[in-house]
């Protein structure tokens, strides 16, 4: 699948129907090794000052449809702790 399958879609949670964003205002961590997507990162909040980042792995993209994805906020990971899990690999 490329980005630009995925660009416009909205990301939703499947718990509660949360719209959590749009893949547009989103970045991916790719695994430069094998070239799979590896999470997204979903920044949330209300105007320009965005307040959190979710960081959600791809095992949490449970379907990507015509218009949107949906996902397990329960799989949800720690921004920080992703970083820094990178930074020594």
């Amino acid at each position: 699948m490329r980005y630009s399958d995925l660009a416009g879609k909205e990301i939703v949670c499947y718990d509660e129907g949360i719209k959590l964003g749009i893949v547009n205002d989103t970045d991916l961590i790719i695994n430069t090794k094998t070239g799979a997507v590896d999470s997204i990162i979903i920044p949330y909040g209300k105007g320009i000052f965005k307040k959190g980042i979710l960081v959600i792995p791809w095992k949490g993209v449970k379907k990507i449809g015509r218009d949107l994805i949906i996902v397990d906020l329960t799989t949800a990971e720690d921004y920080h702790d992703i970083v820094r899990r990178l930074e020594l690999e």
